[in-house]
């Protein structure tokens, strides 16, 4: 497997600089029960309007929000590539250690099983006699 191709960052990286105040809820509806505000309906506001802490928290929940969905997009797929590479780099380096090892098994296997056999056959006369 080639090596991984190392992503480089984005030369422009966007900074926020709006901040969105959500619509106001009915009084009457309970703050737990309220559906999720649809970014859609979110009204910009310039940096120099103070948001309230609820709004603020409310926005930072938002913008959370959308940032893991971006995240999840691609996370799974990155993952895989990297452990990927990582197994195979891994690979790579052992294969010569365990020829090594497995030629020497083999040999050790193979000489013992050459003694056996003549051992087993000490009395018998060879073939090629004098």
């Amino acid at each position: 497997m080639a090596a991984m191709s190392e992503r480089k960052p984005p030369r422009f990286v966007p900074t926020l600089t709006t901040v969105l105040e959500l619509p106001a809820e009915p009084a009457a509806a309970p703050q737990a029960e309220a559906p999720a505000a649809d970014p859609a309906q979110a009204i910009a506001i310039g940096p120099q309007m103070p948001a309230s802490e609820t709004d603020a928290f409310a926005l930072e929940e938002q913008l959370l929000h959308r940032v893991l969905q971006r995240v999840d997009l691609s996370l799974e797929e990155r993952l895989s590539d990297t452990v990927s590479a990582v197994i195979q780099q891994q690979l790579d380096n052992m294969i010569p250690k365990l020829r090594d090892e497995i030629e020497a098994v083999l040999r050790e296997l193979i000489s013992e099983a050459l003694a056996r056999e003549l051992s087993d056959n000490t009395g018998s006369t060879p073939a090629f006699g004098p």
